[in-house]
């Protein structure tokens, strides 16, 4: 005789077998899912340059920190061609505002901006934020300060026009700090003074004068 072992077959085992293959796939797309937030993050960090820029009002001067985009490439090759003054006024209880004078490519995309932002609106004007606004801007970068206090007070927040001038150095004294012995030599030094071993494209000092290298 035979016996034939008996099969049963419940709803729940017929359950956990479609249900596996459906939880295998919810756990990668959630991976995707993780990794693609990742390399977003990623990619916002690699954005952020080592070039600074300085903004300087009525005497006094911060740095901003730029981010790496078509905007700010075009105009850090503009002020390597020198200064670039214009007048600003506020706006909004939250920001100054100017015309820069010449347009630069857009990437607009919606942002809620933080006091310190530093920002491109409408292709030509550059909006300097103390406050916080929401809407579609190209982000340029941001100002280094103390404090809140301070950023109203550099800003001229609430009280009027101001001429802005936006620089590759901090002041004159940076291109003066290169010694004038130093100055007699074959170097090249940085705007800001440091000696230069390897210039490449750019605005240097070389004997005592600002020379513009190209690239061979």
């Amino acid at each position: 005789m035979v016996i034939i072992p008996s099969i049963r077959i419940t709803v729940g085992s017929v359950f956990c077998c479609n249900f596996a293959p459906m939880m295998k796939q919810v756990l990668l797309l959630l991976a995707t899912m993780l990794l693609t937030c990742c390399s977003k993050d990623s990619d916002v960090t690699a954005q952020t340059m080592t070039q600074r820029l300085y903004i300087t009002i009525d005497g006094k001067t911060l740095p901003v920190v730029l981010v790496d985009n078509a905007a700010t490439q075009i105009l850090v090759a503009a002020l390597q061609e020198g200064d670039i003054t214009y007048e600003a006024h506020d706006y909004g209880g939250f920001e100054k505002v100017g015309a820069l004078g010449r347009s630069l490519p857009t990437s607009d995309m919606q942002t809620t901006t933080q006091a310190g932002d530093v920002i491109l609106y409408s292709g030509n004007q550059i909006v300097l934020f103390y406050g916080s606004n929401s809407w579609s801007y190209t982000r340029l970068g941001r100002m280094e300060y103390s404090s809140q206090v301070d950023l109203e007070s550099f800003l001229k927040a609430g009280r009027g026009n101001v001429t802005v001038k936006l620089s590759l150095t901090s002041g004159a004294t940076a291109v003066s700090s290169v010694r004038s012995a130093d100055a007699e030599d074959d170097d090249y030094y940085s705007l800001s003074g440091q000696r230069i071993a390897n210039p490449i494209h750019g605005i240097y000092i070389k004997k005592g004068r600002k020379v513009k290298r190209q690239e061979r």
